[in-house]
């Protein structure tokens, strides 16, 4: 991970909105590093069920796989969604007249586009 990647920025901008109190900033960057790490989670084909008792792992961690890590664009593209859903939600809250929550989610989204913007 280079140290100018969008999953960097993400996370260097996280302690500055907490610093900063910046609760919209702060819940954008969170759910969004989450999605991230979410992303990068084993799938659920990966298991040890149906194996002979002589071949289960045994000890501690001998179930444990690496997680996979996702390219700079993969990453780009949870943004993207993370983004894509805020904008979404907003547009539902507008029209069952919840403007406070629609402006909520717009911001939301508003900090997350401003870190793809940086993208090269």
């Amino acid at each position: 991970m280079s140290s100018d990647s969008l999953r960097h920025r993400l996370r260097a901008a996280l302690p500055v909105a907490l610093k900063a109190r910046d609760r919209t900033a702060v819940a954008a960057l969170r759910s969004t590093l989450a999605a991230i790490d979410n992303a990068e989670a084993v799938g659920a084909g990966v298991t040890t069920r149906g194996l002979a008792i002589e071949e289960s792992p045994v000890g501690a961690g001998a179930t444990e796989v690496e997680r996979r890590l996702l390219t700079e664009e993969q990453v780009r593209d949870v943004v993207v969604a993370e983004v894509a859903e805020r904008r979404a939600a907003a547009e539902e809250y507008e029209r069952a007249g919840r403007t406070d929550r629609a402006e909520l989610f717009r911001a939301e989204a508003a900090v997350l586009d401003a870190h793809l913007d940086d993208c090269p």
